[in-house]
């Protein structure tokens, strides 16, 4: 009996190993079991029991790389000796952890509102994440989105940030428009890289997976089967926000992140993020979580220089 197994969105050297070496255990622990490697598939011929247990333990090691964007010989060993994956037992004792990052390094939530917007995600499909800068609000919201992608619960991540000029002018930068936007979405690239090997996060980019665009592009959507974030939301007008809000579509999850201390409209008072939360707050199904200083993971400094700037109000 002949099966094909494809391999979507691996990086090679990391999964077959150096001269071939993981798949030459795998062969070797499965010696039933003829495995033939070619281009991005496995071609395997056996007996269909043996194929079936081949197949089952298999996929258990396709989701471990999956989730934590490595695999070992150890690892190989221990699953396709017991069928138990290491997510299924890193779960019931790393709550925290929200996914396992590049070379499985697990992103958790490390403070109480981040864990709070943590457990609000599996309540609520709209949430707001509201607080000072380096509180992490948007390095969990992303961390989110892929564990919700990896898990298979969305079909894309959409990451968008409102094309607002924080005291520069875009129009003098050299470039086509996405050369002159990218740099003010870096931060959005820069989480999902922590996140999702090279190779895979390029893949998610060409085929429309994983799609990062300024606010501008939300128009006329309809955003189903998704996990959206709107990053630096205090720069949404009004009309913008209740534009962006009412693109939620079927199984779409929305968080919102923004900063009301900075703000950088004409008229602050008319800041989208500000009139959303003053509206809306009172739905029940809808999570408002309010980060602050004690919430602020970066450097030591950071919670300084928010309080110095505080006091000079």
């Amino acid at each position: 009996m002949d099966k094909q197994i494809l391999l979507e969105g691996i990086d090679p050297l990391e999964f077959f190993g150096v001269n071939n070496s993981k798949i030459n255990l795998i062969k070797k622990l499965f010696p039933k079991i003829k495995i033939t490697e070619r281009g991005n598939s496995l071609f395997v011929k056996g007996e269909e029991k043996e194929l079936e247990l081949f197949e089952k333990r298999f996929a258990l090691i396709l989701d471990h790389y999956f989730q934590f964007n490595n695999l070992t010989d150890e690892i190989i060993r221990d699953i396709l000796a017991s069928g138990i994956s290491k997510m299924e037992e890193k779960s019931s004792t790393e709550k925290d952890i929200i996914v396992f990052g590049n070379s499985g390094k697990p992103v958790r939530a490390r403070t109480p509102n981040q864990r709070k917007l943590y457990g609000e995600s599996s309540k609520n499909d709209l949430l707001f994440a509201i607080g000072p800068a380096g509180t992490g609000k948007t390095y969990t919201a992303i961390a989110l989105a892929v564990k919700a992608l990896k898990n298979r619960e969305i079909k894309k991540i959409i990451l968008s940030r409102p094309a607002v000029e924080a005291g520069e002018n875009l129009g003098f930068l050299p470039g086509d428009l996405k050369d002159k936007i990218d740099p003010y979405l870096q931060p959005l690239y820069d989480a999902l890289q922590d996140m999702i090997p090279a190779k895979k996060l390029e893949e998610f980019m060409k085929d429309g997976t994983i799609q990062i665009a300024p606010l501008a592009f939300m128009r006329g959507r309809t955003l189903s089967n998704a996990f959206v974030i709107l990053d630096e939301a205090q720069n949404t007008t009004i009309n913008q926000m209740k534009m962006f809000l009412t693109r939620m579509g079927l199984n779409a999850k929305f968080i919102i992140t923004g900063d009301v201390t900075q703000i950088d409209l004409p008229k602050k008072s008319n800041s989208g993020l500000i009139n959303a939360m003053n509206i809306l707050g009172k739905i029940k199904s809808i999570s408002i979580i309010k980060f602050d200083k004690r919430d602020i993971v970066r450097h030591r400094l950071v919670r300084d220089i928010v309080n110095a700037y505080e006091g000079e109000k």
